[in-house]
């Protein structure tokens, strides 16, 4: 068991009332909108579907389509490091879709072009939910550090721990429906009637299971800091430290009078016998 997730007295949840409460549900609005990417993430995981599917409606033409989806993902990822923001949103799309793209270029088929992402999808879903049975919820680990809690919330807050496991049901269930959705379409429909559908549930489903792991989280136990408890741990070790090293030094200037007191006193009964 390490430092981070030892068992500690449960502390009082949302200290302070209504304040209390507020400033909980403010930090996790802050770390939901870090870990997601907000607006411009959503922005971001829609364009370039959006934009396949638009092309190849009008001119069913995949090559055109996929080159167009990969530009706009590349173009994304150059606006956020020429503005220093963080790029893992950004490339995470281009990843996604560069993968459609070469599954979709090998098999001829367009409908290719969402198969990486679907069954990524599929595998994300089943990872929430065989997580959350083994007691270590996915939405734990992935909001743990932007929380700054690592994954103290194991074993020191029970109440977090079920708030997010609530919140890893959510998540998976929701991408199952999703996956149920799609994965027929995927056989049947053909790729323009797949691809708007897929398009369209981008991002209700993702809303869905960000309010509630809000609404989970919100009514939660507030956050163990570990990183400022560490901070205090290492600031204690050095203030210990140092008086450890003054009371040694305070020790040695005592003995060095001591041995002064005897060798004067010798050296006064030398001069009386003299």
């Amino acid at each position: 068991m390490t430092s981070l997730d030892k068992p500690t007295a449960q502390r009082e949840p949302h200290e302070g009332g209504p304040a209390g409460e507020d400033d909980s549900r403010a930090v996790t609005e802050a770390a939901l909108f870090e870990a997601f990417g907000g607006l411009r993430g959503m922005v971001e995981t829609v364009l370039p579907g959006l934009l396949f599917v638009t092309i190849y409606t009008v001119n069913k033409d995949l090559h055109s389509s996929a080159i167009a989806a990969l530009a706009v993902s590349l173009l994304l990822v150059a606006v956020r490091l020429v503005r220093r923001d963080t790029v893992k949103h950004a490339f995470s799309g281009v990843f996604g879709v560069a993968f459609g793209v070469v599954f979709a270029m090998m098999t001829g088929n367009a409908k290719d072009f969402y198969l990486p992402g679907m069954l990524y999808t599929l595998g994300l879903a089943v990872a929430y939910l065989v997580t959350t049975l083994a007691g270590v919820p996915l939405i734990g680990l992935i909001l743990g550090p932007v929380f700054k809690e690592n994954l103290s919330w194991r074993t020191r807050n029970p109440g977090r721990k079920t708030a997010y496991a609530k919140a890893s049901w959510a998540w998976g269930l929701i991408l199952l429906a999703k996956c149920a959705i799609l994965f027929p379409l995927y056989w049947w429909a053909d790729t323009t009637q797949l691809g708007w559908v897929l398009v369209a549930l981008k991002i209700p489903p993702f809303l869905l299971a960000v309010y509630l792991t809000w609404l989970f989280l919100a009514k939660a136990p507030p956050p163990i800091d570990v990183f400022a408890e560490m901070e205090a741990e290492e600031a204690a070790e050095k203030a210990e430290k140092e008086r450890r090293a003054a009371e040694a030094a305070g020790e040695g200037a005592a003995g060095q009078d001591a041995a002064a007191g005897p060798a004067e006193s010798t050296g006064a009964r030398h001069r009386r016998d003299t």
